[in-house]
């Protein structure tokens, strides 16, 4: 019997640099996207999954990230004392339980297979999920949770993919499809960032995974790839003839939420499907287009 996903791993080291000056003091994983802060939606999904244990790659300055799943016992008396019963509802639902979550200091910037290198005393010897914060999904059913079905069936070694332009290739770490069979594709090779001319397909990584210690065990080789940096695109390619790799083409929206243009396009995206936003938000929209047009 495969053992369950229980464990997952949240690097959110990076100093957010593209969202200066705004995470000069504030984290990018807290900037909120409609009343919920990035990370929470990263929560929600592995929850939903039946992740029990909640890893956190940090680094200096992320004592607010910290902080937000933390109680805050004045808070929640002062809602029930207003009776704002259903604002501390949706309180209690950052409260993390004592023992899920632990913290882990990556106190080098050396990539994002070091960063989930650094939690391996945590993992010990189970399959894990990786989540980046930054690709938030959209989706009827929760990405992970659809990943963690379809790993029940494959073990080994899962990435979420999707389609990209091929002239977008470089900015991602690219699959190499042996066989394709339709939501799955099993891989016989992976490229981090690869030269358009170099992209063997424009199936492209992105941040959800579900890995075998095994790659722990790779990444404590401290071998470097594109950008000089520990990739963890290499340490799973390692697993392709030993454990396997299969990459699953997710059922949603993805949004690159550490761009800015793609957190804007969240934004409204999360907006317009919320009841009580909607109408007002589309009405604004429209009275923008309006204007753009005109002006044309």
């Amino acid at each position: 019997m495969r053992n369950k996903v229980t464990k997952a791993v949240f690097p959110v080291a990076g100093l957010g640099t593209r969202f200066l000056p705004a995470t000069k003091s504030v984290p990018k994983e807290i900037m909120t996207l409609v009343d919920r802060p990035l990370v929470q939606y990263a929560i929600d999904e592995a929850r939903a999954a039946g992740i029990k244990e909640f890893i956190f790659i940090t680094s200096r300055g992320k004592s607010a990230l910290e902080d937000y799943f933390d109680q805050s016992p004045i808070l929640e008396q002062e809602l029930r004392k207003k009776g704002k019963l259903d604002i501390l509802e949706d309180l209690k639902s950052t409260n993390m339980e004592s023992g899920a979550i632990a913290y882990m200091r990556q106190h080098k910037a050396l990539g994002l297979g070091h960063a989930v290198w650094c939690a391996r005393r945590l993992i010990g010897d189970e399959p894990f999920a990786v989540m980046l914060p930054d690709d938030v999904i959209s989706a009827e059913k929760p990405c992970l949770q659809q990943m963690v079905e379809a790993y029940e069936e494959t073990g080994g070694n899962m990435v979420a993919a999707m389609e990209v332009p091929y002239d977008k290739a470089s900015s991602y770490g690219i699959l190499d499809v042996k066989d394709d069979m339709g939501a799955m594709v099993s891989v016989k090779g992976m490229v981090e960032k690869p030269n358009v001319e170099d992209a063997p397909s424009n199936l492209a990584v992105i941040g959800r995974y579900i890995l075998d210690p095994a790659v722990l065990r790779n990444l404590n080789k401290k071998q470097t790839g594109a950008g000089g940096e520990i990739q963890l695109t290499d340490a799973i390619a390692q697993e392709i003839d030993a454990t396997g790799v299969y990459g699953y083409r997710f059922r949603g929206q993805r949004f690159d939420c550490g761009s800015k243009a793609g957190f804007l396009q969240a934004t409204v995206a999360f907006g317009l499907a919320r009841d009580d936003l909607k109408d007002d938000l589309r009405g604004f929209l429209d009275s923008v287009m309006q204007i753009e047009n005109a002006a044309e």
